[in-house]
Parts: structure tokens; sequence; C-alpha cells
């Protein structure tokens, strides 16, 4: 674990509370203080760390990694932010892209042509954590001249289809 700032306020507001609490069922400062001191880690780590990691969607960011892509595409989104910054796939050709990520999933809508558009390949990067998500990771990669033009991540609506019997 890293020792941040934003740890050791949390810690002390979460020690504070547990003092102030303590102190009004036992009025013995020493005790109240040596209690708080003991119970601020377990209810740190055990109660409020949890209950953040809940509500916030804080996800550690990886490298591109071809196999990882493949194999877990659901977990895709952790690496799409260094991907983008980086510009690793920026001026690569179709081909190669296709090897790296795989072929397609979808293509977007041209409301020009009436039709898909082969130089906007779209990937699904999976479900962000969090608990009042409700949008699914989408990148699309723009081609020009069969190269890479730009990558664009964004959010999509998450639809259930309905089984048809």
């Amino acid at each position: 674990m890293i020792i941040t700032p934003f740890l050791i306020i949390f810690m002390i507001v979460v020690f504070v509370l547990l003092f102030l609490f303590l102190n009004t069922v036992d009025r013995r400062k020493w005790l109240t203080g040596l209690i708080s001191l003991i119970l601020t880690p377990f209810v740190y780590f055990y109660l409020f760390y949890p209950f953040v990691n809940i509500i916030s969607s804080y996800h550690h960011q990886k490298y591109f990694d071809n196999e990882t892509w493949v194999e877990q595409p659901a977990l895709r989104y952790e690496m799409i932010d260094h991907t983008i910054t980086s510009d690793t796939l920026i001026g690569m050709p179709k081909s190669k892209i296709e090897s790296l990520l795989g072929k397609h999933e979808w293509l977007s809508w041209d409301d020009d042509k009436k039709d898909h558009d082969s130089d906007k390949w779209n990937y699904a990067l999976g479900i962000e954590p969090g608990a009042f998500n409700n949008k699914k990771e989408c990148v699309e990669i723009t081609f020009k001249e069969d190269k890479v033009a730009a990558l664009k991540h964004y959010q999509e609506e998450i639809t259930y289809e309905d089984e048809k019997e």
C-alpha cells in the first residue's frame, strides 16, 4: 500500500470521529484515545475504504498488452487511456491493427452514405467499475489512407437484448 496525503487525512478524520464518539461513552481520555488508535485502521480499511471503492469509478491504468486485450475484453478499459495518450497505434496500417486488436467488433454508421463506414472501427472496452455506472466503454479507431489517424474514447448506454423464444 502506498501512503498518500489522502490516506493520512482520512485516517485522521476517522480517528477524530471515533475519538469523539467513544468520548461520549467513556470520559477516560487515555482509554478513549487508545481504543480510537486501535480501531481507526480497522474502521478505515473495512468500512470506509470499501465504501469509497464502491461509489467511485477509479481503476488502475495498465500498458497495452495484446494477449490481455484478446483474452480479457472486459478489462480493455484499463489499457485504453495509456494507449490513446501515448499515440501507440497512430500511423499503423489496418492489417497491423487487426493483428493486434483482433477483427473490429462493429463499424460506425455514416449518415451521408447511409451505410457503415469501413474507415471507423469500434471495439468494446468493458464496463468501468463503479456502483452507479450504467455505461460501457468503447473506442473508435479512425483510418485515413489505410492508417490510424485518431482514436476516440467514448461511453455508450448498456442495452440488454431480450431473449427470443
